[in-house]
């Protein structure tokens, strides 16, 4: 047999690393494809415009073309969904700090985003794309905490928060006028799903228990895109879907997340919003949390996205579509505990 020679045995070696190494350059291949440990979670039908990438010149692309050119992006961020109507304006704030930077971005229900963390990569129009972000966001520390776990995260900060309201027809036909109306049986209802939807995981699904409502709800179905009683459906992606749903007729009420009524009512959606006590709103309790991916390859630029999200460009960016500013305290990084 033929000895390898100890130059190109290190060549070799050298080209393993390089292979290994990307973390947030995704690649495409075949679904399916071997050695993945986790499969890979599916970007959901009909949310093209969830996947963006805005070029350094201030282009954007959205969908499949967003996703083959996230691999090129200087910096990929992940964030929960609920942002999605901010993001033109954040981002643009960002790169007009930044000039030449471009930006992958996703904006998903923050467990669907975990899910695609540790399997590295999504499936989207048949293929497979592989990569992490380099900066998840979620609207719970959970899902951070989740991730030190897995050795993907040491550090965050909290950058601003939300509370809960009930979306309803304009006119508000049905009297709704608090949570226990939710399962009245002629009230239709279009909820966030338990299994990938924060807003349902860390925050509704505790004060729809509170109520003991959680079982009349859910009908003991822990699932998405679902029918789970005669009156509730879990949504996918309840920030798009719910307003559709009450707009179009097929449901009469859903929680959302404050600032997405605001946004209904920018694209003067045919709904409005009812208050909700701090009981039910927990608005002293909801907060958004951020964090850098471990070995991340534009580590710098994800720096400068986390001191710009802290200083008060980034926190106006977001606090003109109705978010609560943070603290300057919850916007100092700090360990995750």
């Amino acid at each position: 047999m033929r000895r390898i020679s100890s130059g190109l045995r290190i060549l070799l070696t050298a080209f393993g690393v390089f292979a290994a190494t990307s973390l947030a350059q995704a690649r495409s291949s075949a679904p399916g494809e071997a050695g993945a440990a986790l499969a890979l979670p599916s970007i959901p039908d009909g949310k093209e415009t969830d996947l963006k990438f805005y070029a350094g010149d201030g282009g954007i692309v959205t969908g499949r073309e967003a996703m083959e050119q996230m691999a090129h992006a200087n910096l990929v961020l992940w964030v929960a969904g609920n942002q999605f109507f901010a993001m033109n304006d954040v981002i643009a704030a960002f790169q007009g700090q930044h000039a030449g930077i471009s930006v992958g971005l996703i904006t998903l229900p923050p467990g669907l985003l975990l899910q695609a963390i540790k399997a590295d990569g999504w499936t989207y129009g048949g293929k497979a794309y592989r990569g992490r972000p380099d900066v998840y966001a979620s609207v719970n520390l959970g899902h951070l905490r989740d991730l030190k776990k897995s050795g993907l995260m040491e550090n965050y900060l909290v950058y601003m928060h939300n509370e809960l309201q009930i979306m309803v027809a304009k006119g508000n036909p049905k009297g709704i006028g608090g949570i226990d109306d939710l399962v009245r049986s002629d009230v239709l209802i279009s909820m966030p799903n338990p299994v990938s939807e924060g807003i349902m995981q860390f925050y509704l699904r505790k004060v729809l228990e509170r109520h003991h409502l959680w079982q009349a709800i859910s009908g003991g179905k822990e699932c998405a895109s679902c029918q789970t009683t005669a009156t509730n459906w879990f949504t996918a992606v309840h920030h798009r879907e719910t307003p559709a749903r009450i707009a179009a007729g097929q449901s009469d009420a859903g929680v959302v997340w404050k600032t997405e009524g605001l946004q209904a009512l920018r694209t003067n959606a045919a709904v409005e919003s009812i208050e909700l006590p701090p009981q039910d709103s927990l608005r002293d309790e909801v907060s958004y949390a951020i964090g850098i991916l471990a070995a991340t390859p534009h580590a710098d630029a994800a720096r400068a996205y986390l001191d710009f999200v802290a200083s008060s460009a980034g926190q106006e960016a977001y606090a003109k579509f109705g978010f609560v500013r943070a603290t300057e305290a919850e916007l100092k990084p700090r360990p995750i505990d």
